[in-house]
């Protein structure tokens, strides 16, 4: 039987201040996807409200000349049109190998906080599965604890979105506030790359614990995750 990943989307689908569309970014899951599903691994999605998990439009513009962006959204929608709510998925990180999310702006503003979320993470976490998160998706560890306690990532090492890529993307006023300060402020030893928006990915915890920079690292991040599985 084909081992499954749980990808945890975004709901939010609009920064108001921006007066712009959000949500999830196009090739830090269509990217990660290429290689789970190369792997024959199953792709089953989730999001904090259920059914459509918006895609960020940008996104889709940015990435326009990309292939695996490209093909991913003309052949893959049902991924994320029809999401399940995370809460269905509590209780039942036995069936899945890892648990992995994609960035975009969205989960800065509603997976941060969800507490489904953070008990799904912490839970696959205590049964010592893979969790992974590339770009803007790290922020969903900010608020797990591990069962001692501890955050999940103090004292460990980290990446996600930088401040000076926020800033490039003349994003950082709209932001409720910066993933590199929230990461360091839980105890995390945040690492990046000598460039920003270089490919960067990070390993802990013999692989438990997997977190990539932005979205030149989302494939690299994949193959991680297929590394931790072990297929």
């Amino acid at each position: 039987m084909a081992p499954k990943v749980l990808v945890v989307l975004t709901s939010y689908s609009f920064i108001e201040s921006a007066n712009a569309p959000t949500g999830w970014y196009l090739p830090e899951f269509a990217h990660p996807y290429d290689v789970l599903a190369e792997k024959g691994i199953e792709i089953i999605t989730a999001s904090p409200k259920g059914g459509v998990a918006p895609l960020d439009p940008g996104s889709v513009e940015r990435f326009k000349e990309d292939p695996s962006s490209v093909n991913f959204k003309a052949t893959k929608s049902a991924l994320w049109e029809n999401t399940a709510p995370i809460s269905s998925f509590l209780g039942k990180s036995s069936e899945y190998a890892a648990l992995f999310y994609p960035g975009g702006h969205g989960p800065m503003f509603d997976l941060v906080s969800d507490k489904d979320s953070i008990a799904l993470i912490a839970e696959f976490v205590s049964a010592g599965k893979p969790v992974a998160a590339v770009c803007h998706g790290p922020i969903v560890f900010a608020n797990v604890k591990r069962a001692d306690g501890k955050g999940l990532l103090e004292g460990k090492e980290a990446t996600g979105f930088t401040n000076e890529e926020e800033e490039l993307a003349a994003m950082t006023k709209h932001m409720p506030f910066l993933l590199e300060d929230k990461l360091r402020e839980v105890g995390a030893v945040f690492r990046k790359a000598e460039k920003p928006y270089d490919a960067f990915v990070l390993v802990q915890d013999g692989g438990k614990l997997i977190t990539g920079q932005n979205p030149a690292s989302a494939k690299g991040v994949g193959e991680e995750i297929v590394k931790a599985i072990g297929v």
